[in-house]
């Protein structure tokens, strides 16, 4: 009960932030009065005009929306795919690590939006969304990894020695399960990092699609009211998509509650 009573509290804090927010931005654009400044009815019509009509290329924002969630979820899970094996690789066999750090380090540094001539130079189409995204999620994923495979309790490993365990049963029955809330805290990261290069993505990309692309053209037109609705489409997706992942993460991590966010 005291749970429940906990979820609604923060429910109706979080309404009453956010109608904060509505309501400031409601008495600042009126106050102000600027085409820079929109009104809360002038984002509505903008974001209804581009549902029902299309933005200036006819494209509609379910297009848009639908082509950056595929590149996100194909860059978001390479990252996953490569980062997470290879981050357990190197805390289990440190040795990887030491012996590579001179290359992972630097390139961990170079900010994706770097790599964009290169993208452009020697990618095409879809290959250049991925590779910027993957280069985003990519490293927080690792790292994460990699340093919770180094705090795994000792003695829990020790006593699987004495007992006999070999590695491969030290790794899956103790390893794996303890690492596994921290590696899905460096999905989350690299999820968020991962919508934060979509935009610089898709704006280098040969399509005129994605939601990156939307607020590109309209920027070029200085026109406020498209380009604020491309930003809270971005951000309310992303909002979602880690309100999911959030669910799905206390549900199967259940069983370890200072884990589990409420």
């Amino acid at each position: 009960m005291n749970k429940y009573k906990e979820r609604i509290s923060s429910f109706l804090y979080n309404m009453l932030s956010l109608g904060i927010v509505i309501f400031l931005w409601y008495l600042l654009s009126n106050w102000q009065n600027s085409p820079y400044f929109p009104k809360l009815s002038e984002i509505s019509s903008a974001f209804t005009s581009l549902a029902q009509e299309g933005d200036i290329e006819g494209v509609f924002l379910s297009e848009h929306i639908w082509a950056s969630l595929l590149r996100i979820f194909a860059g978001f899970g390479a990252a996953c795919i490569v980062g997470i094996p290879l981050g357990l690789a190197m805390g289990l066999w440190p040795k990887l690590y030491y012996r590579t750090r001179s290359v992972i380090e630097p390139i961990r540094f170079i900010p994706p939006l770097a790599w964009i001539p290169i993208a452009i130079v020697f990618m095409v189409g879809f290959q250049r969304y991925v590779f910027l995204i993957w280069l985003g999620a990519f490293f927080p994923i690792l790292v994460t990894t990699l340093l919770s495979v180094t705090r795994v309790d000792p003695v829990h490993v020790n006593v699987a020695k004495v007992f006999g365990a070999s590695r491969l049963y030290i790794i899956r029955k103790i390893v794996l399960p303890s690492v596994a809330p921290d590696i899905a805290t460096g999905m989350r990261v690299g999820l968020g990092i991962a919508w934060m290069c979509i935009l610089a993505a898709e704006m280098i990309g040969g399509e005129m699609v994605g939601v990156g692309r939307l607020i590109l053209k309209y920027a070029e037109l200085l026109r406020m009211s498209e380009i604020l609705v491309g930003m809270m489409i971005i951000g309310f997706i992303g909002f979602i998509m880690n309100e999911i992942f959030i669910m799905v993460e206390n549900y199967i991590f259940r069983w370890r509650s200072e884990v589990s966010i409420d």
